[in-house]
């Protein structure tokens, strides 16, 4: 069974009692003592089951102990190799972003201690995904948005799954400490990251990647960095795989972040001296986050992986995009920051000539529709052969 501990004094909490920080006002972390053989979680790749299909469930006994769960499924998303670098495509998910496997978790655990109503602060990702498991538990949502800075097709979706939606005048962060006063007020179950049953769930990235690649450990795992919820959950699925002695070879973290919205990288810079907090403001919208609610997990990632924080800038991040699309496996921009953030790193002689390194990209392409448009590439004709010849004979498939 699991509990609740503070990541800083180790105060233990029932798992089943509400909370998001302890006494002294740190985060929790959920704990379990079982040792897990990774056989079982491979056994269960050819189980038809819908449960085991799910790539967050697949692993449930190090993820949450019930034996009912909010699952579509989810995970069981695809690696692509491109260009001598690997792409784990967590846009993939039901409703197209990573938010789904962390959503779960915290969906099925609203329902274990009995919530009649769940919320969240979003750019658009983690909306969209709570809206759609809120609705498979009957469950009321209730989701707060920075005004005029969601992308409509997480918007849309938000609104297409019921959710209501409040349109806040403010970033990002304004919603974050409003949805938590309103939560703690109102008794509404709060899912956002600081939640750590997310983190449950969303550690299963690395996980299933790890099956990926047969359990051999790549040298990089490279994310975009936000609200820090991936690189902590990343930081604690590659300890405990270490711990359970489920690989050999500790994986490095790269963390990547808008130049725009870099507090965490202005911290890592100063060796995480002092935690920053930026005005953020970025092309891509599910990382244009100032104050990151997982700051201290993602410090603890970083140093126990021998990781790296980088920033991008959004000429960058769309570069990258326009790659990444080109390849046939298109992302939001948010993704993007990873390869670009990799093409920095390479040049820069951290990330060397040789090692194997693994993209996470977080959300699907059709996530922020806007930023896909290349006019160039569209050609008003007459209706005629010849007009249609002259325009692929100058740029053959629309180049």
């Amino acid at each position: 069974m699991e509990w609740l501990q503070c990541i800083a004094c180790g105060t233990k909490y029932d798992a089943l009692q509400i909370r998001y920080t302890c006494e002294c006002g740190n985060l929790l972390s959920v704990e379990r003592d079982t040792r897990l053989d990774r056989d079982a979680f491979d056994d269960r790749l050819t189980s038809r089951s819908a449960i085991d299909r799910s790539g967050v469930w697949r692993f449930r006994e190090a993820v949450l102990h019930t034996d009912k769960v909010v699952t579509h499924p989810e995970g069981a998303t695809r690696l692509y190799e491109r260009n001598g670098l690997f792409f784990k495509h967590e846009g993939e998910n039901p409703t197209g972003s990573f938010k789904d496997r962390g959503m779960t978790v915290a969906v099925t655990q609203a329902v274990r201690v009995g919530a009649t109503a769940v919320a969240c602060a979003s750019t658009g990702n983690t909306s969209a995904s709570l809206a759609a498991y809120a609705a498979q538990a009957g469950l009321k949502a209730v989701v707060f948005v920075p005004a005029g800075k969601v992308a409509s097709g997480k918007l849309a979706q938000t609104l297409a799954y019921g959710a209501t939606v409040l349109s806040i005048r403010g970033d990002f962060d304004a919603a974050m400490r409003l949805v938590r006063e309103a939560s703690e007020r109102l008794g509404i179950y709060l899912v956002n990251s600081i939640n750590p049953f997310r983190i449950e769930g969303q550690k299963t990235i690395i996980w299933e990647l790890l099956q990926d690649l047969r359990w051999e450990s790549p040298d990089w795992i490279v994310v975009p960095a936000g609200n820090l919820g991936n690189t902590s959950a990343f930081g604690k699925a590659i300890r405990e795989a270490r711990a359970h002695g489920w690989i050999e070879k500790t994986p490095r973290l790269a963390s990547i972040q808008a130049e725009g919205a870099n507090p965490f990288f202005r911290s890592w810079n100063e060796a995480f001296a002092t935690r920053h907090r930026v005005a953020a403001e970025t092309v891509a919208s599910a990382i244009r986050i100032g104050d990151p609610v997982s700051y201290e997990k993602a410090v603890t990632a970083i140093r126990e992986t021998d990781g790296v924080v980088e920033q991008v800038t959004d000429a960058e991040i769309l570069a990258a995009k326009r790659e990444i699309d080109m390849m046939g496996i298109g992302c939001e921009p948010a993704s993007a920051a990873t390869l670009a953030g990799v093409h920095k790193l390479r040049a820069a002689g951290v990330i060397r000539e040789g090692e194997r390194v693994v993209c996470i990209l977080t959300g699907h392409i059709l996530k922020d529709p806007e930023a896909n448009y290349r006019p160039e590439n569209i050609h008003e004709i007459e209706a005629t052969v010849d007009a249609v010849e002259s325009v692929i004979v100058a740029s053959p498939l629309g180049r």
